[in-house]
């Protein structure tokens, strides 16, 4: 089957606030193929993925990406890889094309098991999807009070915070907030901590920040620094003492991915389907950290269909057992899909084993958050917001 259409949906709350929650707008990928429809979501800007999939071309290493889709043959995964692969060699110099790909591969593994009748996960190899434990991910409150009243109602046994005020501030004030999260897990919970790359690559004050992590008994720091700061990490991690360090979403390809692997001194490798290149790229990373001892962490903090498309590329990995799990979306990433994951009575999360991704996308529940949008270049219109709806 040939692919005949790449729709890209802006969809946004009414009021986007100045906060670290990137389930406030989102962009949904529908592709339509043999009669079949497969939904994605991009972990991105709406407005530049939508100029990168639709562009007049620069040049020959810049076009826009739906070149390098529409009219595509798809009929098995090795035809996603090689979708895939053009998209980068065509839109090499278009730097937003990793970004579009990505909500772009996840509707094609979607569409490609709807309509072979498998799930994702079984399409990528694996013979069982093992369960895995969530984490509740959340942001730190703006006080410690405030963090301690999150951490206290948190419903499942690990719990991540992050953002918020966390390392804006002094060394103390951070502490205050690692100790109250503690105080309110408990000394048996799960304790998570994602810094935000506030720090940039300053070694010396995350430094500052290790002795009350460790006394918290935190699992992990995750990004004290900005993706590319891999002496930063690798420093760090070495006098971090049982913290472990993790960073990944912030990987737009798998180079970004493995070089955190073989350089940063990391413990966790955190991926993003929605931002790495789509469950093609997010597979073979979780390979990679696998077969060199760390262990891979989707990373999701917006919608079901994000979180389902984020658990099928380390599905059968069966010693790599903790996700994250979005437990303050907004309302929109609610409505994106009519169904949701939720923990079993184990307290476990279990990718669906149905066609696709399994997760119905609600067209009737989006359109209050469609965003009527239209791009024009030299009198033309080359991009206005389609029909939502199957």
């Amino acid at each position: 089957m040939r692919i005949e259409s790449v729709d890209l949906f802006y969809l946004s709350m009414p009021e986007v606030l100045d906060i670290g929650d990137g389930s406030q707008d989102a962009l949904l990928v529908r592709v339509r193929a043999g009669g079949w429809t497969g939904w994605g979501e991009c972990e991105a800007a709406p407005l530049p993925s939508i100029a990168s999939l639709v562009c007049p071309m620069s040049h020959s290493a810049c076009k826009p990406v739906a070149a390098s889709v529409i009219g595509q043959e798809l009929d098995d995964p090795a035809g996603i890889q090689r979708i895939g692969d053009l998209v980068r060699a065509e839109s090499l110099d278009l730097l937003q094309a990793d970004h579009t790909l990505s909500g772009v591969d996840i509707a094609l593994w979607d569409l490609l098991g709807k309509k072979t009748g498998e799930p994702v996960w079984s399409l990528l190899g694996y013979e069982v999807a093992y369960p895995k434990r969530p984490y509740a991910s959340m942001l730190f409150g703006d006080t410690a009070e405030e963090t301690y009243a999150k951490a206290k109602s948190a419903r499942f046994q690990a719990a991540k915070f992050g953002w918020g005020p966390i390392g804006k501030g002094s060394a103390d004030e951070d502490a205050a907030h690692f100790r109250a999260a503690r105080e309110g897990l408990g000394p048996d919970g799960i304790l998570l901590v994602d810094i935000g790359t506030v720090w940039g690559d300053d070694v010396e004050r995350a430094a500052l920040a290790i002795p009350a992590l460790n006394e918290c008994g935190a699992t992990w720091l995750e990004e004290p620094f900005v993706s590319g700061a891999l002496r930063a990490y690798k420093e760090l991690s070495s006098g971090a003492g049982n913290v472990r360090l993790a960073a990944g979403e912030g990987s737009h390809n798998i180079h970004m991915a493995k070089h955190l692997v073989d350089h940063a001194g990391i413990g966790f490798l955190q991926i993003d389907a929605g931002r790495v290149g789509g469950i093609t790229v997010a597979k073979e990373a979780a390979d990679y950290a696998a077969a060199s001892g760390i262990t891979f962490v989707n990373h999701t903090f917006t919608s079901h269909l994000a979180l389902s498309a984020s658990l099928a590329p380390y599905a059968g990995l069966e010693k790599h057992s903790i996700c994250e799990y979005p437990v303050e979306p907004k309302a929109l990433a609610l409505a994106i899909t009519s169904n949701h994951l939720e923990p079993d009575n184990q307290g476990f999360l279990r990718v669906l084993d149905a066609p696709g991704l399994g997760m119905t996308v609600d067209a009737e529940a989006l359109r209050p958050y469609l965003v009527d949008c239209e791009i024009r270049v030299g009198g033309k219109v080359i991009y206005s917001t389609p029909e939502l709806g199957e």
